[in-house]
């Protein structure tokens, strides 16, 4: 008899994304060492027995959905290659840029590419079955049960399991604030239709990521900048955000522009060691009323736009309660159009993911020297900034379907970025 899961409210939410991107998170981790392969599987197939979601299939009756879980080969998670050091780079981005469909029979899949004594592991994973701060969590526990299972030989299982649902997020509310939360139906967001330049949507374009590091030293540099106005990391990466998109596409300086940031709903949760691997992250819009007229005057608009979300008890929870309710009382296929016509999916976000653990993703007591994590490849007009820190250096990330011209574009886009660091730290350029 099949097993089944239940697709839960964010499972639905991400499927009806597929129009927006392509739904892929992904992870890339370089070593100075050789990565034990069959520890590595060894811990794989742990973790795949305790978040059965990783080897389900969605299976789409467009009436009431399910992920029905499916036996699979550990060979079918992981790739193992040995690369010249010369195609390392085009073999990572081949990997990362694959596309798993909902109804694959597993939703991850992994890679060690070996150069020389050195390793790189990738991985790429469905956002339906968990997002950032649930992957950035899988990752550690990876690391951390594999080194106990190398040097202790202990067994890898020490993964979360427990709830998927969305509805988590109300459990540590008082009763009144528990109903005030679950009455939150109206969406606060608002439409913008401010546009990332990229060239016309065409069939021929591809998946590509684009990638820009922020060197350590620049990065303490901005940190330092940030607390001498006040601003958070958060705000100094959406002030920058602003100032080269504004430069990037020619808005009017005199034009508001909204950039949705991904926020992590477990602010809401004191303990989630009884949830499994999920999703709980929503939106909220960070809006400017124009192009301030140095980029400090940019930071502050984005700090006071900020901190009124932040005033916000239930930040994030906003619109849930109707998603709910549209998935609860109709057919898949009727909540979905109904949805559509309702929610607005931002044009232009960004992931603040965060710092990547070097001691926690360390592996046999080898760090990882570089790498970063990214959402998904969006699809035009959308685009998303991620960024991640690594052994205090940034990595600023977008996935894009497009061309070579759109390459180029993205690459002005953090040429343009850098500059305004560059100003934010007292550089002239």
């Amino acid at each position: 008899m099949e097993r089944k899961l239940n697709a839960e409210l964010w499972d639905k939410m991400h499927y009806l994304f597929r129009d927006f991107n392509d739904r892929m998170v992904h992870v890339e981790l370089h070593y100075d060492y050789k990565i034990n392969v069959e520890a590595l599987k060894t811990v794989l197939v742990c973790f795949f027995e305790k978040a059965p979601v990783l080897h389900a299939s969605f299976k789409d009756n467009r009436i009431s959905p399910r992920w029905v879980v499916k036996d699979y080969n550990v060979n079918d998670i992981l790739t193992v290659k040995t690369v010249e050091e010369a195609a390392l780079a085009g073999e990572i981005d081949a990997f990362l840029t694959q596309y798993i469909p909902p109804d694959a029979g597993i939703q991850m899949r992994v890679a060690v590419f070996y150069h020389g004594e050195s390793s790189v592991l990738c991985l790429v994973e469905n956002h339906m079955c968990m997002d950032g701060g649930d992957l950035k969590y899988f990752m550690n526990a990876l690391c951390e049960n594999y080194n106990e299972f190398v040097q202790d030989g202990k067994s890898p299982v020490a993964l979360r399991t427990g709830t998927r649902a969305y509805d988590a997020v109300y459990e540590d509310f008082s009763a009144t604030e528990r109903k005030i939360a679950k009455g939150l139906y109206k969406n606060i967001n608002r439409k913008d239709g401010h546009r990332f330049p990229l060239t016309p949507d065409n069939i021929r374009d591809a998946s590509f990521i684009a990638r820009r590091k922020i060197p350590a030293e620049t990065f303490k540099l901005l940190r330092a900048a940030g607390k001498q106005h006040g601003a958070t990391v958060n705000d100094l990466l959406l002030a920058a955000y602003f100032d080269a998109l504004y430069r990037l596409a020619g808005f009017n300086p005199n034009e508001g522009v909204s950039v949705s940031c991904a926020v992590d709903l477990r602010r809401h949760i004191k303990d989630n060691a009884d949830q499994g691997v999920t999703n709980q992250t929503a939106w909220m819009q960070c809006r400017v009323p124009r192009l301030g007229g140095d980029i400090f005057d940019t930071l502050a608009y984005v700090r006071e736009s900020v901190a009124a979300f932040k005033k916000d008890r239930f930040m994030g929870l906003h619109g849930l309660p109707l998603l709910s309710l549209g998935y609860k009382i109709l057919p898949l296929a009727a909540s979905e159009e109904i949805i559509k016509v309702g929610y607005a999916n931002p044009l232009i976000a960004m992931s603040n993911i965060g710092v990547l653990d070097e001691k926690k993703l360390a592996l046999e007591g080898h760090p990882p020297t570089d790498g970063f994590m990214s959402g998904a490849v969006k699809y035009k007009p959308y685009v998303l900034l991620s960024a991640t820190s690594l052994g205090g250096a940034l990595t600023l990330s977008m996935c894009v379907r497009g061309n070579e011209e759109d390459r180029k574009i993205v690459e002005r886009f953090f040429d343009l970025y850098e500059a305004a660091v560059a100003r934010l730290i007292g550089e002239a350029r």
